[in-house]
């Protein structure tokens, strides 16, 4: 099994490609469901997730490969096999293949997913607008077994935003009879970016980055090209390891307009970040002030920068405060950090960061991607030796963190464990 051992205290310098987006590229992959053909995708990152994804895909019909950045799909010969709990519980997107199967077939059966360990992310939401759409939804032994020929539009009223629920809903409503309306709809790029593919393939789309969605279905869809947007978690951590270094760093390829919560929370916390070029700066600042912030659906500061900005909230001279409420209880990574000499306590929803003058790198181990990335950034600044096992959650989301960040300066190598 692999492992990251990092020797803390490097100053990180230089520039960093981000990568294409994880939680962007994943449900318009299934989307190639939709339409039989051909498609191009560029800027596609070499991810465990990806990987996995074009997995249960092939189960599926659809052919893929592979040249740099660039993904080749072929969904001519899709058909509606079962979605296999042995892929599917590895990665909880794997439910995206939902909508289209049952848009395009009329059946799908698809194992509830698993995905990381933390916390309950049921999936009812993206039953309930199957069902809203005209489905019959039956739980089989783990398994759900969805039929609905032909789908026809439907409202559908989300009680929260849901990132996965919308992108399912968007996917299946796109191809069925009639109108369906989509209120309290996820706003996030990730949403829009998919949004943005399916009308490249001829789906009708009004709303596209407000709350509610109006879809007029089409009978039939075409393949398109796309090229997929910059991951802004990736993006929003590197920030970070800039900040928690003491550093000076350029990130290229990215979408500023995506990062404004997060660039917003950490120039509270004394950087300074600045466009430069076709990217942005950020430069370190003397000392890290303390901030509180909440977690709240795009527009608002993503629940996936959680974990990163608490890591560098442990070094800021005073106390924070942290709300969770997106998951409550996503604070896995706080034993973790605690062994690395952090001062966290978790309340409810609810984290308080007192700042100490310095960690101590130690062992830990990964609980899900996120955590693992505040594990990383955490190694970086301790003193002494981090090893971060489970790395195999960090592989699901980061890109070659290793060489990017030693491309940067830090001391960071990839081993294997006995």
């Amino acid at each position: 099994m692999d492992a990251l051992r990092i020797e803390g205290g490097a100053r990180l310098e230089g520039r960093v490609k981000i990568s294409g987006s994880k939680n962007a590229v994943l449900p318009i992959l299934c989307a190639t469901l939709l339409a039989p053909g051909n498609y191009r995708f560029d800027n596609v990152p070499l991810l465990r997730d990806v990987t996995t994804l074009c997995s249960l895909l092939r189960t599926l019909g659809v052919r893929s490969s592979r040249e740099g950045e660039t993904l080749l799909i072929d969904s001519t010969a899709a058909v509606p096999n079962e979605a296999h709990y042995d892929l599917v519980r590895t990665m909880r997107a794997s439910v995206y293949v939902l909508g289209p199967l049952l848009a395009r077939f009329g059946h799908a059966r698809v194992s509830l997913p698993g995905g990381c360990a933390w916390g309950p992310r049921p999936i009812d939401l993206h039953l309930k607008a199957m069902e809203a759409l005209g489905a019959t939804i039956r739980l089989d032994h783990g398994t759900i077994d969805a039929a609905g020929a032909p789908l026809h539009g439907g409202e559908i009223d989300f009680p929260i935003s849901s990132v996965g629920a919308t992108g399912n809903a968007v996917m299946a409503a796109v191809l069925a009879e009639g109108e369906t309306v989509i209120r309290n709809a996820a706003r996030e790029p990730e949403i829009n970016a998919v949004c943005d593919f399916l009308t490249d393939m001829g789906a009708k789309i009004k709303g596209i980055g407000e709350s509610e969605l109006t879809i007029e279905g089409v009978s039939e869809l075409h393949p398109a090209d796309h090229v997929v947007i910059p991951d802004r978690i990736e993006a929003g951590t590197y920030l970070v390891a800039g900040a928690i270094t003491g550093g000076d760093l350029h990130l290229q390829g990215i979408e500023e307009s995506h990062l404004t919560a997060t660039i917003e929370a950490i120039q509270r916390t004394g950087s300074q970040i600045e466009t430069e070029g076709e990217g942005i700066r950020i430069r370190a600042g003397s000392e890290i002030s303390p901030v509180r912030f909440e977690t709240r659906p795009y527009p608002g500061f993503a629940t996936d920068m959680q974990a990163q900005l608490m890591t560098l909230l442990l070094l800021a001279r005073g106390t924070s405060e942290i709300v969770e409420t997106i998951f409550p209880d996503r604070f896995k990574h706080v034993p973790e950090l605690a062994r690395m000499g952090g001062d966290i306590r978790v309340e409810g929803n609810r984290a308080v960061v007192e700042g100490v003058s310095s960690l101590t790198g130690a062992p830990v181990m990964a609980s899900d991607l996120r955590a693992s990335a505040a594990l990383v950034l955490a190694g970086l600044v301790a003193g002494g030796t981090t090893e971060v096992t489970r790395v195999y959650h960090i592989d699901r989301g980061y890109e070659r963190i290793e060489e990017k960040l030693a491309g940067l300066g830090a001391r960071i190598w990839r081993v294997t464990q006995a």
